[in-house]
């Protein structure tokens, strides 16, 4: 099988930890680069462009949140958090910070190749939509092409889950779908996280697209089943 040639950066201040991952996934063909601080992932992550990011969450100076969040205001290059707090508040606050995936320590190289084989394969699923290269509803607006957003002609800076998310919603609008469903098109078969993942990046998706994330108009929960985006206008009498 030919392997896909992309280039990773590689954050930790753990020499062990960065050579054991940098060994595995030079094996599956990536061009691997490292940075021990997250001052200098930043700096790293400018020079090269990575298209892929392995960020440790503990950090000396800027933590690993903190250097998703700066990575996130930059590009759009995709983050896998390694975190060794056990926690699901812990877990989800990598996903908060803008994360795509987070594998938590102590963990085996071959998941974390295998999570970054994942996270590479999901990125252009958003491509892969069939139907109009621009989706419009209500004020938003979606360009595939540019991989561009703006909410009444102000542009929205999102992450790749959260476009692929808003993509999927919007291409159906008025229809519920079901966190399964948008685990499936978003994230993949393969996909293990925790169920709370497709709310957490909803939620984020809220902030940005919403003028009161508490008081959605557009992106609706339906509980006990999922979310829908909603095409008709609020009604007035309401």
């Amino acid at each position: 099988m030919a392997k896909n040639r992309n280039t990773i950066l590689v954050v930790d201040d753990d020499p062990k930890t960065v050579r054991l991952v940098r060994l595995y996934l030079e094996r599956d063909g990536h061009l691997v680069h490292t940075a021990e601080s997250g001052t200098a992932a930043l700096e790293r992550a400018r020079e090269i462009e990575p298209d892929l990011v392995v960020l440790d969450l503990m950090l000396p100076g800027l933590d690993g949140i903190e250097v998703c969040r700066r990575l996130r205001e930059e590009s759009d290059t995709l983050v896998v958090m390694l975190t060794a707090r056990t926690t699901e508040h812990d877990k989800l606050a990598g996903l908060d910070g803008g994360a795509d995936d987070y594998v938590v320590k102590p963990f085996s190289p071959r998941e974390l190749a295998a999570r970054v084989r994942a996270v590479l394969r999901r990125a252009p699923l958003e491509m892969t939509l069939r139907g109009p290269r621009v989706l419009q509803h209500r004020g938003v607006s979606l360009e595939f092409d540019r991989r561009r957003v703006t909410v009444e002609e102000i542009e929205v800076h999102l992450t790749p889950v959260e476009f692929r998310l808003l993509a999927l919603l919007m291409k159906e609008p008025n229809r519920v779908l079901t966190r399964a469903q948008l685990v499936e098109r978003a994230f993949g078969y393969d996909y293990d996280g925790l169920d709370r993942t497709i709310d957490v990046h909803i939620l984020n998706l809220r902030r940005k697209i919403e003028a009161d994330a508490t008081r959605p108009q557009y992106i609706k929960t339906v509980y006990g089943v999922g979310y829908t985006f909603t095409a008709e206008e609020p009604s007035r009498g309401r």
